[in-house]
């Protein structure tokens, strides 16, 4: 059984010290290979005792022990996979391939995202009354994420059902002091290019997402932010997601007070709800 097996067997009944430091082992495991016991407790603040306990307590003599474990996951890492990668058919190779292509997508976007229009929609977003979203099906998770976002900063927003009606309803509803958000990874959903252009009719801010910019989703929008390339439907949804990301932290830093304000209150609301009824 490997040190990772052993950590998620015994993680759910770890104490918070110990859950501090399988957490870290799980996901820094490459920092931890080059620290000392002593290292790593200063890093978590902790005592340089409660990591000899935590190795033992997963069955090691030591934090040594359990660091050559950690080391021979670096080494395989490092060396190990990059030969087993150069062998064609090998899962490696496949992994590797696929990796490289969807690092390839993201550095076009981030080289080609137009950050002129990420600020109007920065700005657009500011200045909304009420945002909605209209995302095709793959988008689904991203469109979720920027929600989840926005409400964070306190902005009213939702996502809009995808049905003929629904979209016509939304629109329909909507005013020009609403902002329209299309999140689109492959044009799955053809009405949404439509909804697009009936609310700009109306005067109504609209914005667009996209997976590539040749969509007719992004040719219904004022404000358009696009991935480059080409990618796979199951790219395209990982480089959208990527550009919300840009988004939000642009959102973040233009409106930090307002996040700082909401972050504090959703603490400070989470410690109440926490505490034992009297």
């Amino acid at each position: 059984m490997t040190y990772e097996e052993r950590i998620r067997r015994e993680r759910q009944q770890m104490s918070k010290s110990f859950a501090k430091l399988a957490d870290f082992l799980l996901d820094s495991y490459v920092e931890a290979s080059f620290m000392t016991a002593s290292e790593l407790a200063q890093a978590l603040n902790l005592d340089a005792a409660t990591v000899v306990r935590f190795s033992q307590h997963l069955g090691y003599k030591g934090f040594p022990q359990l660091q050559r474990e950690i080391r021979a996951r670096v080494k395989k890492d490092l060396l190990i996979h990059p030969r087993l990668a150069e062998v064609p058919g090998s899962a490696q190779n496949v992994v590797t391939t696929a990796m490289y292509e969807l690092s390839r997508d993201l550095d076009q976007t981030r080289m080609s995202l137009d950050t002129d229009a990420l600020s109007q929609l920065v700005e657009r977003i500011g200045q909304a009354r009420r945002i909605v979203l209209l995302a095709d099906p793959p988008a689904q998770p991203a469109a979720y994420n920027l929600i989840y976002f926005l409400e964070q900063g306190g902005f009213t927003s939702y996502l809009a059902r995808p049905g003929v009606d629904d979209l016509a309803r939304t629109v329909h509803t909507a005013t020009s002091q609403d902002l329209l958000i299309a999140v689109d990874v492959a044009g799955q959903s053809p009405y949404i290019a439509r909804a697009l252009s009936e609310a700009r009719n109306k005067d109504i801010p609209t914005a667009a997402i996209v997976g590539t910019a040749s969509l007719p989703s992004s040719r219904a929008a004022s404000i358009v932010l696009a991935a480059r390339a080409r990618p796979s439907p199951g790219i395209g949804m990982i480089v959208v997601g990527a550009i919300i990301y840009a988004l939000s932290e642009a959102l973040r830093w233009h409106f930090s007070a307002r996040f700082a304000g909401a972050e504090q209150a959703i603490g400070d609301l989470s410690q109440r709800i926490q505490q034992p009824s009297e």
